[in-house]
């Protein structure tokens, strides 16, 4: 015995006599499919352009930038007009002393606000977790760091120069004395800020390797002053040979060199510091970009 068929339903009726079309995807005001998101701006791939007018807006926007090379501009002023005045007021006479030799004394202290600002640079970024946001935005992680190289030298090497070329002019005008040179007013001010700039490039480098603020900057703060403390107190004469080697390639000897005013008698003049300053500063640079490109954050 066989089932009567189930009466159907008018709209199932309906349905069989006209078979369901596939649906339409549904697109969103640009054409893209609806469910994807497609940005009203103009999209286009980031460049080293970009990474330099970001690494630019952070570090001119941090108060760390102002007081550490405010500070490095008060005491290369500031000792420098200082020294020119006790010698002009004692009467002495410099004799063969460069004039320009007295701008040393600042330059090194200087020297430690710009070691500390290049450290600050980067490894403060890994302190308050800024690195992340700044790896998501530009993810070439090479292409950061050299932005962050780039804006630090140039801001640092102009303010330097300027800064020890205005204290060089004010020294020769208050004081007599054996007349510069070219050579000697070129090492004297952009010698001067090329090494100060390179040596906090250097810094900056040891700040991506340690990653945190406070122990890159005593490890660059004895680097600068260690060794010519150490060479102070070697007495024996089995470390003859190595107390002279700090003497000559610490660094306040090599930044003695452009004011022709060394610490030690020997050793590398002219523009020969620089040379090996930018050795240095370029393997590690290359060991930064290397542990930046291979370790987390």
């Amino acid at each position: 015995m066989t089932t009567p068929p189930t009466p159907q339903a008018p709209y199932q009726q309906q349905a069989q006599q006209y078979p369901q079309q596939p649906p339409v995807p549904q697109q969103n005001w640009q054409g893209a499919p609806a469910g994807l998101y497609a940005s009203p701006i103009p999209q286009r791939r980031a460049t080293l352009g970009d990474a330099l007018a970001s690494e630019w807006t952070k570090i001119r926007s941090v108060r760390s930038t102002m007081w550490t090379l405010g500070i490095m501009i008060v005491l290369l002023l500031g000792i420098g007009l200082l020294s020119a005045i006790a010698v002009n007021a004692s009467g002495s006479e410099l004799g063969s002393t460069p004039v320009l030799s007295l701008g040393f004394f600042g330059v090194l202290l200087g020297s430690i606000c710009v070691i500390t600002l290049g450290v600050m640079t980067i490894a403060s970024e890994y302190g308050t977790g800024m690195i992340r946001t700044t790896l998501t935005a530009c993810p070439t992680r090479g292409r950061v760091l050299t932005a962050k190289a780039i804006v630090f030298f140039l801001l640092t090497f102009v303010i330097t120069t300027v800064t020890t070329a205005l204290v060089a002019v004010m020294q020769t005008a208050m004081l007599g004395g054996v007349e510069p040179t070219g050579g000697d007013w070129l090492r004297a001010t952009v010698g001067v800020g090329l090494y100060i700039a390179t040596l906090g490039l250097l810094s900056l480098a040891v700040g991506a390797l340690i990653r945190h603020s406070a122990g890159a900057i005593t490890i660059m703060i004895a680097v600068v002053l260690l060794p010519l403390v150490l060479a102070m107190f070697m007495f024996a004469e089995s470390l003859a040979d190595v107390q002279q080697a700090l003497f000559e390639y610490s660094i306040p000897s090599q930044l003695g060199a452009f004011y022709d005013a060394s610490v030690a008698s020997s050793g590398p003049s002219g523009w020969e510091p620089l040379w090996i300053m930018l050795g240095v500063t370029a393997v590690a640079m290359i060991g930064a970009c290397v542990s930046l490109d291979r370790r987390d954050v």
